[in-house]
């Protein structure tokens, strides 16, 4: 409690500029809702920064644990007890439980798309034959590949802003990024191009946030309120239809796995795909049903894309 006898949640979260402002925002929300209507003792918030592999290690993700390289060291802190609730990029967190761990809430989804940030207004289409792309993602890689199969594609890490300034510093043409990311950093305006579901399918859970915590403390503690409020059905069924999809064909975060899924009233339709890494060969499908049965939904289209030829893909050398 601070000294006013207000409560204090500590909310765990890596250090990177993105992460800061996912998790700023979040802790607004949760405040604001813990409050409560005529409440005036409005809780504070305290962001803990954690440092995690995936910050010190600037390998390619691929090579030194995949995406759940981020979340480790943030998961460790909450199942200690040295935060109380921790804030991922959905599509950063492993499909694979963990124990003690549960998401409380999902917020209503950032848009999911991919974005082309490019010199001089550039599009897809329009990039001169041999121009330079960054990604570090196998998903867009393939995609990119797949559009364009006369560019070439150079892996890079970094936060958004080192990545934008590979291009505004002439070493890039163009980057494809997470439109939700340049939206919560307030850097839409580099935007030259959003790129459609049906040209390239994002990650599972892009553009979704998650927000963990302890299994014991999401009936009981004196937040558990604000997490159901915060959460939303709709984004929360279309992450888990994707996920399980992800699951299902066994693909880890960065494998050149996409998927999308829209809900319209009570109906969820999800689509995605298993690309080969150099874009020519894909194996694509979709599937329709009840908002209720979004994992099912997941494992079935999963199931689809096996039959057809998914798994070889994915077991290809890259």
């Amino acid at each position: 409690m601070d000294p006013v006898g207000a409560p204090l949640l500590r909310l765990g979260t890596r250090g990177s500029a993105l992460a800061l402002a996912q998790s700023g925002m979040v802790a607004r929300q949760l405040a604001e809702l813990a409050a409560g209507s005529g409440d005036e003792r409005v809780p504070g918030v305290e962001l803990v920064r954690i440092k995690t592999e995936g910050d010190v290690n600037q390998g390619p993700l691929a090579q030194i644990g995949g995406t759940g390289v981020f979340v480790g060291a943030v998961r460790t802190a909450l199942a200690d007890g040295r935060v109380d609730v921790v804030v991922h990029s959905y599509k950063d967190l492993p499909t694979a439980p963990a124990d003690g761990i549960v998401v409380g809430a999902v917020p209503v989804r950032e848009d999911p798309a991919d974005v082309l940030c490019a010199r001089d207004g550039l599009t897809v289409a329009g990039l001169p034959t041999g121009a330079r792309v960054g990604t570090g993602s196998p998903r867009r890689s393939a995609q990119l590949r797949a559009l364009r199969p006369d560019v070439e594609v150079v892996p890079v890490r970094g936060n958004v802003d080192t990545r934008l300034r590979l291009v505004t510093d002439g070493h890039l043409d163009a980057v494809v990024l997470a439109a939700s990311g340049l939206a919560r950093l307030d850097r839409s305006a580099a935007i030259t191009e959003r790129l459609r579901p049906e040209d390239m399918l994002p990650a599972c859970g892009q553009g979704a946030l998650a927000v963990e915590c302890r299994t014991v403390d999401r009936q009981t503690a004196w937040y558990a309120g604000a997490l159901n409020a915060l959460d939303d059905p709709a984004t929360r069924a279309a992450a888990d239809a994707e996920r399980s999809l992800l699951a299902a064909v066994e693909a880890g975060c960065v494998a050149p796995v996409g998927a999308h899924a829209t809900v319209d009233g009570a109906t969820l339709r999800l689509t995605a795909a298993v690309f080969s890494a150099d874009g020519q060969e894909q194996v694509r499908g979709s599937v329709t049903g009840p908002l209720v049965d979004a994992v099912a939904l997941g494992v079935e289209l999963a199931e689809d894309l096996l039959t057809r030829g998914a798994g070889r893909l994915l077991a290809a050398p890259r």
